[in-house]
């Protein structure tokens, strides 16, 4: 039953292929064409960098109002943890405050949410859920979750999922990052861009304390005495260590906690006279509430401001990138003013501006090794003359089902290049060996090749179509990484298959016809009658 269906498959591929031979220009325009669309669908198709895993881990990374303090924080901390663990889908729920992560201020922190196994939980609810404004839900994509409660500082923390490849140099409070505070407003208001947000905190409050000396030495209290005072009361100084025979403690000096939270403190501190007598320290000193930065952060040796973005669900990095960067022209900048991309988007641009070099220099290499196997400077064109229709086919099915040209479709495309450029050798060297060895002309050389080669060349493609259609039709743990993969192969093979058994024979002959054009008269040889079939091994 299956040799008949293919015998019927050979019977109409035939059919066509002699309408092909007979319309050769026309074909011929079919395959330039296949070129042009493959440069524009290049062109137009979203550019993402590595596709956003469901690995069952996110991150989320929060903020509060700048003069909060660490209680403070550590209460909002837990109403966030509180707000996700009512959530069924959440099996743990792991939190930190304070430096380290990406964090460096006690108004920042982090929140690490284990999911429950895939098949356990329910993950329909994303962006624009009516639902998640009452029921905030942590999912496979990027959001903001808020909490507060009545006089409290406001909370805010933006979730994203962790990638299991990771390329960017910074991790920010977001998934991408670029530098320059005067953007903040401008890319806020950019479509698709979310969670925007800035690390410079440069409202922190400062109690500027200034020794009153004349008031001091009056009482004959000099001015180390009260920044001894100030270090013992706010400083958390360690002054005594106490060693037992399995462990050693630290023994901390400071005012009593409920004490420290404003500059009203300083009223109810005493700084002992020369005479004995104790003086209040709010005589001593005066004292100003000023705003200072909590953090100034660096680019190497320079002061910088990274602003920091989630992307919404459906918007590539590189439509992101390209917003951004016209937001950059339309604003300009002082010279003074450097501004670079960073963390994912810095990693995607530099992989962007690789990847034609990476794929042009793949093509040279084969040009060159297809050369010396031929030697021939013509029919290793024949032979890449393959590759646009794979590439057609890979970035159509891409599109299709809105998927991005990530770096993992890239890599699927770069193996079609090595998969179906094997269809034009398969040809070309059955046909120049049937001239040599059997007399035939180009055209019976050519047809016999297609008509003889048709079978390994479509076993050859439905295995390797076939074998990625799990990566495409995956929905396991980490499939969205694979699936781009498989819809490249399986959209690229597909169509190389229809378009190469049709353009490849009409591509040779007018090559061919070329090279004996610039061979000279006396090289040219006459071919001998043969047979309509040649002998086949």
């Amino acid at each position: 039953m299956s040799e008949r269906g293919f015998d019927g498959l050979l019977d109409l591929y035939e059919a066509g292929l002699k309408i092909v031979l007979r319309h050769r220009f026309a074909t011929l325009m079919v395959m330039l064409g296949t070129i042009v669309l493959t440069g524009y669908l290049y062109v137009v198709i979203p550019k993402g960098f590595f596709p956003q895993q469901d690995t069952g881990l996110i991150i989320g990374l929060s903020e509060a109002a700048q003069d909060i303090s660490y209680s403070a924080m550590a209460e909002r901390q837990q109403a966030v943890i509180d707000a996700v663990l009512e959530d069924p889908a959440v099996a743990s729920v792991g939190s930190a405050i304070g430096a380290g992560g990406g964090t460096t201020t006690v108004n920042n922190g982090r929140v690490f949410i284990a999911l429950k196994p895939r098949d356990q939980r329910d993950v329909t609810r994303g962006p624009g859920d009516p639902t998640a404004a009452n029921a905030p839900r942590p999912h496979p994509g990027n959001h903001s979750l808020h909490a507060s409660r009545p006089g409290h500082h406001h909370r805010r923390t933006a979730i994203q999922d962790p990638v299991s490849i990771h390329a960017g140099r910074r991790r920010s409070r977001r998934a991408q990052s670029l530098g320059a505070r005067s953007f903040l407003d401008k890319i806020k208001a950019i479509p698709g861009i979310t969670d925007v947000t800035t690390d410079q905190e440069n409202a922190g409050p400062l109690l500027d304390i200034t020794v009153n000396r004349e008031v001091a030495s009056s009482f004959g209290i000099l001015p180390s005495t009260i920044d001894n005072t100030l270090d013992d009361a706010f400083g958390q100084r360690i002054v005594s260590t106490m060693y037992t025979p399995l462990n050693q403690y630290h023994v901390v000096l400071e005012v009593d906690p409920k004490f420290q939270f404003g500059p009203e403190a300083l009223n109810d501190i005493y700084v002992n006279s020369s005479t004995g007598q104790q003086v209040p320290l709010r005589t001593l000193v005066n004292s100003v509430v000023k705003v200072a930065p909590l953090v100034v952060n660096h680019q190497g040796q320079f002061p910088s401001v990274t602003i920091s973005f989630n992307l919404a669900p459906g918007v590539a990095i590189g439509q992101a990138v390209t917003a951004i960067q016209q937001v950059e022209k339309e604003l300009g900048k002082p010279l003074s003013l450097t501004t670079s991309f960073q963390g994912n988007a810095q990693a995607f641009q530099a992989s962007l501006s690789s990847t034609p070099l990476l794929i042009a220099a793949a093509l040279v290499v084969i040009y060159l090794i297809l050369g010396m196997l031929y030697e021939s400077v013509i029919h290793p064109i024949t032979i890449l003359s393959t590759l646009p229709s794979a590439g057609i086919g890979a970035l159509l099915l891409l599109m299709a089902f809105h998927f991005d040209l990530s770096v993992i479709a890239i890599v699927g495309i770069i193996l079609l290049i090595g998969i179906v450029k094997k269809n034009g050798i398969m040809l070309i060297d059955f046909a120049l060996s049937a001239e040599r060895e059997h007399g035939l002309t180009s055209e019976q050389a050519i047809y016999q090749a297609c008509v003889l080669r048709f079978r390994p060349i479509l076993m050859t493609t439905m295995a390797a179509m076939l074998g990625a259609v799990p990566l495409m039709l995956g929905s396991g743990a980490g499939s969205e990484i694979r699936q781009p993969l498989g819809y490249a192969i399986v959209g690229g093979l597909a169509l190389s298959q229809i378009l190469t058994l049709y353009t490849t024979p009409v591509v040779f002959l007018y090559l061919d016809r070329l090279t004996r054009r610039s061979r000279p008269p006396g090289e040219n040889s006459v071919s001998q009658p043969a047979p309509e079939r040649a002998p086949v091994t």
